[in-house]
This record gives C-alpha cells, structure tokens and sequence, in this order.
C-alpha cells in the first residue's frame, strides 16, 4: 500500500512539474479572465449560459489542478508553507462560492475576477517582480518620507506666493501639493508656471528646482532600489533553480573551495612524507 502510494505521488509531481501541464493552466487562467471581461456586456441568454456552464468547468479544473499539487508534496502540510500556495487555495476555495441568487454573489464574482492573479503564482519571472516590489517598499518609505518633506516646503512656499494669483491651485498647503503633484507628473504644469510667471518671473526657478528633486532625484532613487532588490531576486532564483550565471559562479565557488580543501590536504601529506624521508 505504501509502495503504491509513493508511486502515485511520484507521478503526480511529474504532471505538476510537466510543462505541457503548467501552460495548459497558465490558458485556462487567461481564458477565464477572458470570459469575466465578456459576462460583462450585454449578451444573448444561450451565450450567458455557455459562459456559466464553462465557469463551472473552469472551476472544477482548478479544484483538481489544487488537488494534484497539494498530493504531490511530501508533506501535505509542506504545501501552506508557501505564500503563494496559500493565495492559490483561498482562490480557489472561495470559488467555489454558488454566485446563483446568493446574498454572496458580488463576492464570489469578485473572486472570480482575481483569478487572474494566479498567473503571478505560476509564472517564476512574475513572482520575482512582486516579491521584489514588497521587499523594496520598506526601503522606498525613507524615499517616500523626503518627498513628503520636499513636498511639504514647497506647498507651503507656493502658497504664500501665489495664493492672491490662483487660490483654487494655491489656496492652502494640501490643495498646493496636489498642484505640485500635477506638476510633477508633467500634466499642463506649464500653464501653472506661465500663470504665476506674469506676476513673478523668477518663479520658473520654484517649479524647475522642484521638478528635479521629486521626478529626476528621488524617483530614480526609488528605480534603483527596485532594479536593486530585482537583481537580488533573480540571483535567489537562480540559486535555488541551479539555472543563470549567478549559479554558475557558486557552483565555481563551491567547487574551487573544494579544491583548496583538496590541495591543502596533498600538501600536508607531502609535509607528512618529506618528514618521513629526513627521518
């Protein structure tokens, strides 16, 4: 009995690490996707009706593709030690929800929808970019805390000088920031700058100084940090795949260390030997 279950989890793993398998998921997630975006015009009953029928079909494929790859662990419990594996089940438990004349029905809709975010769990290269994202926004917030602060002067410089020119843009601090958040996401800033130059013509010097520090200065910061964090990501990957350059330079490293190891100890038995001899 043993023997046969380990067998049948064998061939289980094989189908989850079988490529055919995980592109057949990879389209049943963005046809799916596909027919939420289409339940979402105004269709024909037989249509809506193909579509409710492929849903359910959609669902119990995912039921059973969760299935085979809780099996397919070692452990069953191995399988919830992973993040992603977690958003996964919860997925597709909540699914499962009947959405027919259910006071759940705008819930189970709505999970349906984030199905598509299974493709970030299947797909490695997709899951290094969020886990690189959500390592770098800790290290963003000092970043985010200067903005703020740089902002924050320059909202209130702004509305001292050119309140009595446009109160609707620099009437008070908060609303000034939201005219400098216009101006750093370059949406008309020009007719600010012009509108507050025919009063002050040196105030080009408030919004160029502004531009550089907030759009050139600290969102380049904030890129580093992700390219950053991406690069480490990615070597991670590498590692633990066995795949990359960065795998290849520590399986040089581990294999040198081995022959340091190796030539260390010919050299000692050689000391060993020549003592031997002068004896």
């Amino acid at each position: 009995m043993t023997f046969n279950y380990i067998a049948w989890q064998n061939k289980l793993m094989q189908l989850r690490s079988n490529q055919i398998f995980e592109m057949t998921v990879i389209g049943i997630i963005i046809i799916s996707a596909l027919m939420i975006g289409a339940s979402t015009y105004d269709m024909n009953p037989r249509w809506m009706a193909l579509i409710h029928l492929l849903d359910t079909a959609i669902t119990i494929f995912f039921l059973i593709e969760i299935i085979i790859r809780m099996l397919a662990e070692e452990r069953f419990l191995n399988f919830f030690k992973s993040a992603w594996n977690i958003f996964d089940f919860l997925i597709v438990t909540v699914s499962l929800i009947p959405i027919d004349d259910s006071e759940m029905v705008l819930l189970a809709r709505l999970i349906r929808i984030f199905r598509v975010l299974r493709l970030i769990s299947i797909i490695p290269e997709l899951r290094v970019l969020i886990n690189s994202l959500l390592i770098a926004i800790p290290r963003m917030g000092y970043v985010l805390v200067l903005m703020f602060i740089i902002f924050y002067i320059y909202a209130a410089v702004g509305s001292f000088l050119f309140e009595a020119i446009n109160p609707v843009l620099w009437g008070d601090i908060s609303i000034s920031m939201l005219t400098l958040f216009r101006v750093s996401t370059f949406e008309d800033w020009t007719d600010v700058m012009y509108e507050t130059m025919d009063i002050y013509a040196w105030s080009w010097l408030y919004y160029l100084t502004f531009i550089f520090l907030t759009t050139f200065v600290f969102m380049n910061m904030m890129i580093g940090i992700i390219l950053e964090v991406m690069q480490s990501e990615h070597e991670k990957m590498s590692h633990e795949t066995g795949e990359g350059e960065a795998a290849e330079v520590r399986w040089i490293k581990e294999h040198t260390a081995s022959i340091e190891q190796r030539l260390e100890r010919m050299e000692g038995l050689l000391e060993q030997a020549l003592q031997a001899n002068k004896r």
